[in-house]
């Protein structure tokens, strides 16, 4: 009897993985990390919210941790740009005009979610999302200093009166940067939070 020689049998292949856009998925992730900060954003909240798988999440991004840093560079290198411009303007209450308008117009932007992602991640993270935290004290450490410098050379040039405190200007102007993100994700409007702004800088010091 003839022997039949089959063909070998085509193996089995694959399914290719998902493609997809790593800036995009990014933006995504950014965008559930804002609005629910570290703790509340869920692994499934992230991949349903990216598009991807949590393998493929792993493999671009790391893990939650690795992909939260990345999502809070982006975060203020796009969102925080007016934190650089407003070291920029020529004198101290321009610096704490800016910052406050820009953040106003950031936390109630219709195309973001309210609030600052740095304040709600910061305030609602457990003891197991320490070294979150950590970092994002971290940051605020290097923007304060930054801040404080600023108001100490408006000091030396006379913008700024002899008795002003700049590290006491620079907490008082980031506890009313923090309170009101903490206004907006509660429903507060622009009109509300531009009132802050104004009475604010009524009262700010100058020579």
């Amino acid at each position: 009897m003839e022997s039949t020689v089959l063909a070998d049998a085509p193996a089995p292949t694959r399914g290719r993985p998902r493609e997809f856009c790593p800036e995009a998925a990014l933006g995504a992730a950014l965008g559930v990390f804002w609005a629910k900060g570290y703790d509340g954003a869920s692994i499934a909240d992230l991949t349903a919210a990216m598009g991807i798988t949590k393998p493929s999440l792993y493999a671009a991004f790391g893990n939650k941790e690795q992909l939260f840093h990345q999502a809070l560079d982006r975060y203020e290198a796009e969102k925080l740009a007016y934190t650089r411009e407003a070291l920029k303007q020529p004198t101290a209450r321009g610096v704490a005009e800016h910052f406050m308008r820009g953040a106003v117009a950031a936390q109630t932007s219709s195309c973001d979610p309210k609030g600052c992602m740095g304040v709600i991640s910061a305030t609602a993270c457990s003891a197991a999302a320490d070294s979150i935290k950590a970092h994002i004290m971290e940051r605020r450490a290097s923007s304060n200093a930054a801040l404080v410098a600023r108001f100490e050379q408006a000091k030396t040039e006379g913008d700024l009166p002899v008795h002003v405190d700049p590290q006491g200007l620079a907490h008082y102007l980031y506890a009313l940067l923090q309170g009101m993100a903490v206004l907006a994700t509660s429903g507060a409007t622009r009109a509300d939070l531009d009132r802050i702004v104004d009475l604010s800088l009524s009262m700010w010091p100058t020579a």
